[in-house]
């Protein structure tokens, strides 16, 4: 099936996804997990109150009991899995997407993700026999449980000191308001609101900050109201982008190197995962402040694993996803605890959010460039030839190069016959001279497999 991607489910209603692939789904995935409860939570997308009812009906007709939460984000149903000690949780969302998509994010106890290398091809395998086999006798329970006001507690629990200060919020018409509202009430901050409620058409700008040209709304606003800093969360909530005072986007890389310094304050010496597509300054703040820096692969499941076997307190991705060790159990990426934890630096720093950034923008960076390629294993193994003698080479995700002043990174698409390019440089003028030879020479390769063809 087209629908199951690397880390997650995810189509269009109703040519990709409907009511009846949801109870398959439903039942491949109960099957696959073997117990219950499974929690089960969704987003406001129009679509999603009968994919939910469809998906829950599957995994009840598995013979597994089912505790719904209802309306939640993401991060709200990691730590329902977590509270509840259910066997597996299951979100009703399609994340960032427009709203005609939706679909599936799996985990199982304690929220650890089940990807494409830890369950997801086993279950899309079950879905057609599971879509039909008879029903388990007897059938599974249905209960309801509010993670609301434990979840409060647990996403404050990153931060200690909350400052009085003015803040744009864009929540994209996404779920991050739900558990977002009740924090709110407890912080001594003012706020602008912008699209709270969670409307699944999204009519106001797609709910994912990773694109510029959505952060346009919440930069315009901190500039309007003269706020300290905005910050805009993705559709479900589990990720979130900044901008400082100026109305200026803030990379999460950076971010990801200015709250891992103060969590290095609660915890000396820890360790930190940063992904590969990351500026160096993560890696040189983190060890500058005593603590213990590497890099993890992209993709949410590679990160939360890593976490796991080596013990990280926090990581960070160049796409928004911020993570946290809330327990010995539970490792989770939620964009209201980066709020929270953002907060908290700037309540121990005392000092604008503009100023506290500057020096990490010590570098320039190209952001991930796209280029579709005929055949991408033989672009990367003949670029990787070119650079065998860089002093560090890496096939930790894709190919990895670093020279004294400068690297770059090309991956793969998980989806897509697409290349992702990023590179970072000492000086503005040597990233595009960089940039632009390993983009050319991504064409020439690509164009003289097509010619050859």
């Amino acid at each position: 099936m087209a629908l199951f991607k690397a880390y997650d489910i995810r189509g269009i209603v109703p040519t990709e996804l409907d009511a009846k692939k949801a109870y398959g789904i439903g039942r491949a995935a109960a099957h696959f997990i073997g117990k219950g409860p499974i929690a089960v939570g969704r987003d406001a997308r129009t679509h999603s109150p009968e994919l939910t009812e469809a998906l829950i009906d599957g995994i009840r007709d598995e013979g597994m009991d089912v505790i719904e939460l209802g309306l939640t984000a993401t991060p709200m149903l990691y730590f329902g899995v977590d509270r509840l000690d259910a066997a597996a949780g299951i979100m009703v969302t399609a994340s960032h997407n427009p709203g005609e998509y939706n679909g599936f994010k799996i985990c199982r106890a304690h929220a650890v993700p089940v990807g494409e290398a830890s369950g997801l091809k086993e279950i899309e395998a079950l879905v057609e026999a599971r879509s039909d086999a008879e029903t388990a006798a007897p059938r599974g329970g249905l209960s309801s449980f509010d993670v609301g006001e434990g979840y409060t507690e647990h996403a404050m629990a990153v931060g200690e000191n909350f400052p009085a200060l003015k803040v744009a919020i864009d929540c994209g018409n996404g779920m991050a308001s739900v558990g977002l509202e009740p924090i709110l009430e407890k912080l001594p901050i003012e706020v602008v609101r912008l699209y709270f409620e969670p409307d699944g058409s999204f009519p106001n700008h797609e709910a994912d900050p990773l694109k510029v040209e959505n952060l346009a709304d919440v930069a315009e606003a901190v500039r309007r109201e003269g706020c300290d800093f905005g910050v805009a969360f993705d559709g479900d909530g589990d990720r979130a982008v900044f901008v400082d005072g100026t109305g200026q986007p803030i990379s999460a890389d950076l971010a990801t190197a200015l709250i891992a310094r103060h969590l290095l304050v609660r915890e000396p010496g820890a360790l930190v995962l940063y992904d590969l597509r990351s500026s160096r300054v993560v890696a040189e703040e983190v060890e500058r402040c005593g603590g213990v820096a590497k890099m993890c692969r992209v993709g949410h499941s590679f990160v939360k694993a890593q976490m796991r076997e080596e013990g990280a307190i926090f990581a960070g991705e160049l796409s928004g996803h911020l993570y946290f060790r809330f327990s010995e159990n539970l490792i989770a990426d939620d964009g209201t605890a980066a709020f929270v934890a953002l907060l908290d630096v700037l309540g121990r720093e005392g000092r604008p959010l503009a100023e506290l950034i500057e020096p990490f923008r010590c570098y320039s960076a190209s952001g991930e460039i796209n280029r579709r390629v005929a055949d991408v294993d033989f672009v990367i193994e003949t670029i990787a030839g070119e650079h065998a003698s860089a002093p560090e080479v890496s096939r930790l995700d894709g190919l990895l190069v670093r020279y004294p002043t400068w690297w770059f990174n090309i991956r793969p698409s998980n989806t897509e016959p697409v290349l992702r390019l990023n590179l970072e440089a000492d000086t503005k003028d040597e990233m595009e001279q960089r940039r632009d030879e390993i983009l050319a020479q991504i064409k020439a390769l690509s164009d003289g497999v097509s010619a050859g063809s």
